[in-house]
């Protein structure tokens, strides 16, 4: 299974779970493959936004990084489409 830019969401020539280079970078947008926001941990609704308790806290999340953690997650519209069904089931749960 290959992976999704997160920024871009154009088809990535990577397999999920693989380790990249920290100079990779999408071949369409040219943003950074490498950061956060690409990675398997990466989860808004957790503290410092990882699920990798041991991680090093990173601000910037769409720039580049040595994070030791990294794992290429699917990226992409994924990400996206958790967030929504995560929405989806808040606004169901609330209904009148």
């Amino acid at each position: 299974m290959s992976s999704k830019c997160y920024k871009c969401s154009k088809d990535l020539d990577l397999a999920i779970g693989k380790d990249v280079s920290r100079s990779e970078e999408c071949p369409s947008c040219f943003s950074s493959l490498r950061c956060c926001k690409m990675c398997n941990f990466y989860d808004t609704n957790s503290y410092n936004e990882c699920r990798e308790p041991t991680a090093d806290r990173i601000v910037e999340k769409e720039k580049a990084n040595f994070c030791d953690h990294f794992k290429l997650s699917a990226g992409g519209a994924n990400n996206n489409i958790n967030k929504n069904s995560a929405l989806d089931a808040a606004n169901a749960l609330f209904k009148k």
